[in-house]
C-alpha cells in the first residue's frame, strides 16, 4: 500500500514565478533606497541592493527594515515609495504571467486541488496585482502577510492560514512552489511533503536546494506533472525533512 499522501493544496509564489516582473521589483527597490539617500554608484547602495537579492520573497516592509536597522520611519517611508514605483509601473507595462501559467491554473483548478497565491507585496499591492491578472476564477485564495499575522516568508505562517481558511486536514497535502530560498524554508516549516524550487526567478538552484527545496523545476509549466500523479518521486535536496 503506497503511503503517498495525494497533494489538495498547492501554494504558488507571484513574482519570478507565476509572474515575470523581477525587473520591474528591483527598480522599485532601487527608487525606493534612492528616496532615503542611497544612491547608484555608492557602496552603500550596492550593499542595500545584495540584502534585496538575498531577501527576495520576504516582506517587503522586513527587507527595508534590514537596510534600514533601527530607523522604523525610514523603513516605512522607503517601503511606501516602493509600493508607489511598483504600482506605477503595473499601470505602465501591466504584468505578464510566465509562460504556461495559465495551463497551470487550469490543470490544477480542474484536478479539485485548491490554489492558494502567497506573497511578501502588501495587501493593497497585492489586490492591483490580481486586479491585472483576472485569475479570479482560478484561485482559491490570495494571502500576504498582513492576512496571516504580519509575519511573511521565511516563516510558514502564510502557508498555514492556507490550511486552515482552506480546510485542508494534513500539511502533507500541501505543496510549494517559488523561486527563492524563503519560499523553500517557508514550505518545509509549515510541513509540506512537497517544495518545488523553481529556476525562473531570483534565486539559483544551490540555494533553492539550501532552503529545503525537494524538487528542482525549470519553469512552474512543468509544476502540474509533478504534484498529479500517483507517485511524487523524491529529490535530494540538502536539507533532511
Amino acid at each position: 500500500m503506497s503511503d503517498v499522501v495525494p497533494i489538495k493544496l498547492v501554494c504558488l509564489d507571484l513574482a519570478g514565478t507565476t509572474v515575470g516582473d523581477i525587473a520591474m521589483v528591483e527598480r522599485a527597490f532601487a527608487e525606493a533606497i534612492a528616496t532615503q539617500g542611497i544612491v547608484p554608484g555608492t557602496g552603500a547602495y550596492a550593499r542595500a541592493m545584495v540584502h534585496v537579492h538575498r531577501s527576495r520573497g520576504c516582506p517587503k516592509i522586513d527587507v527595508f527594515r534590514g537596510i534600514f536597522p533601527g530607523n522604523e520611519a525610514q523603513a516605512q517611508a522607503a517601503n511606501l515609495t516602493f509600493e508607489r514605483s511598483y504600482e506605477g509601473a503595473l499601470d505602465r507595462a501591466g504584468l505578464v504571467p510566465m509562460p504556461g501559467v495559465q495551463e497551470v491554473l487550469d490543470k490544477l483548478h480542474g484536478s479539485g486541488v485548491k490554489l492558494a497565491i502567497i506573497t511578501g507585496f502588501s495587501r493593497a499591492t497585492l489586490g492591483r496585482i490580481l486586479s491585472f491578472l483576472n485569475w479570479d476564477d482560478h484561485i482559491d485564495l490570495a494571502i500576504c502577510p498582513e492576512d496571516a499575522g504580519g509575519r511573511g516568508r521565511p516563516w510558514p505562517d502564510m502557508v498555514l492560514h492556507a490550511v486552515l481558511r482552506l480546510g485542508i486536514d494534513d500539511v502533507r497535502q500541501v505543496a510549494v512552489a517559488g523561486d527563492s530560498e524563503s519560499d523553500m524554508l517557508c514550505g518545509r516549516r509549515a510541513g509540506a511533503s512537497l517544495v518545488a524550487g523553481v529556476m525562473t526567478g531570483a534565486h539559483s538552484r544551490e540555494r533553492l536546494l539550501k532552503g529545503g527545496a525537494t524538487h528542482i523545476l525549470n519553469s512552474i509549466a512543468e509544476f502540474p506533472d509533478l504534484i498529479l500523479t500517483d507517485d511524487l518521486g523524491t529529490y535530494a535536496a540538502s536539507t533532511p525533512r
